[in-house]
């Protein structure tokens, strides 16, 4: 609950951010010099509503009302609907819903200007059909919806920080970072597989990558990659030190399944467990590729995290971490760690510590 109420107010106000200043924009360059174009007469009851300081209170106020409308919108679609329906079917259905929504937000906001200016304002039943201005509106704020939408995925494929490092060219050129990296695979997905077959097996992982992805914010963790059945899971350093998230998020999502463990159990007859191995260190990141262009991250921390995991098996256990990354941390009472000793990973010429951790 608290999870979805954190991911609920950051979509809040990133939605009320932007529809305001979109909509001050939109304000500025449609209307501001409008009595000085040629063969426009604006009359004297028109002269004080469109001066500058109504039409910015006006923008606030009506992007203030779509911000928080929208997001309400969004947050419908991310958690109900984006689920079973196509991501162009959910784009169509999502912004014919905010359609009506901004009609009746101007029908409401163009009653409330006549009655204190004293202005006769049409909102009669259909007004909007009739006034081209009104339509003008609407296209830009059914781009604007799409450009919103648009930068929405782009920021959950990358990651806030990294979108924007991109958008500015920062990756070009291959560089240096501190990161944390968590290899998370199913635990026995060969035999889950042979016994749900293959199409059903592809509705499990994607149920359980749901349920990832519903958590991922609440600890400040980045998706890398999907590969198959297992998933990447990734922080800069001190996003994943801070409280812990590089530790808490596996309880977490452990804590996620088990909310829904009569769903797995009723449809799948199986529920999911995973293991998981994290590790952190410095690598190099760089920007890859022209038709996909993607951000790649290149260096020993993403080996060395994936032959943790694989060493969950040989211990018997569900979670691994490096000695050296266990040594940044503070673990709290709620866990306990187990020193299980130096092993040499595959591929490895110098032996590293590996400690178990568990809920305490």
């Amino acid at each position: 609950m608290n999870s979805n109420l954190g991911q609920y107010f950051q979509l809040l106000w990133q939605s009320v951010v932007f529809w305001s200043f979109a909509l001050i924009c939109y304000s500025i360059f449609r209307f501001l010099g409008l009595s000085e174009e040629q063969g426009i007469i604006i009359t004297d009851e028109y002269k004080e509503l469109i001066s500058f300081s109504n039409l910015l209170t006006t923008s606030l106020a009506v992007g203030l009302a779509i911000g928080i409308l929208y997001a309400s919108i969004e947050f419908f679609f991310e958690k109900i609907v984006s689920k079973k329906l196509s991501l162009g079917l959910s784009l169509l259905l999502k912004n014919s819903i905010e359609l009506v929504v901004t009609i009746i937000v101007f029908t409401i906001t163009l009653t409330v200007v006549s009655s204190i200016y004293g202005i006769d304002i049409k909102t009669h039943r259909g007004w909007w059909l009739q006034d081209k201005t009104i339509w003008g509106i609407l296209f830009f704020i059914l781009l604007s919806s799409f450009v919103f939408s648009f930068i929405k995925i782009a920021i959950e494929r990358f990651g806030s920080g990294v979108f924007f490092k991109m958008l500015i060219g920062a990756y070009k050129t291959p560089k240096e970072e501190e990161r944390i990296f968590m290899f998370l695979d199913l635990k026995d997905s060969t035999s889950i597989a042979e016994e749900l077959q293959h199409l059903k097996y592809s509705q499990f992982i994607q149920d359980c990558f749901f349920d990832l992805n519903a958590i991922v914010q609440k600890y400040d963790a980045e998706i890398y990659q999907y590969v198959g059945d297992e998933a990447v899971i990734s922080w800069p350093f001190k996003k994943g030190i801070k409280d812990n998230n590089c530790i808490r998020i596996f309880f977490g999502f452990q804590e996620q399944l088990e909310s829904r463990k009569s769903y797995y159990i009723q449809k799948y007859g199986i529920f999911p467990v995973f293991k998981a191995g994290v590790h952190g260190g410095t690598l190099i990141a760089a920007e890859v590729g022209t038709v996909k262009k993607e951000l790649a991250y290149h260096g020993d921390v993403i080996n060395t995290s994936a032959r943790i995991q694989k060493e969950c098996n040989q211990h018997k256990v569900p979670f691994l971490i490096s000695g050296s990354l266990l040594d940044k941390l503070t673990v709290h009472k709620n866990f306990s760690t187990s020193f299980l000793g130096k092993v040499l990973l595959k591929g490895k010429q110098k032996e590293i510590n590996i400690h178990s951790i568990s809920n305490a």
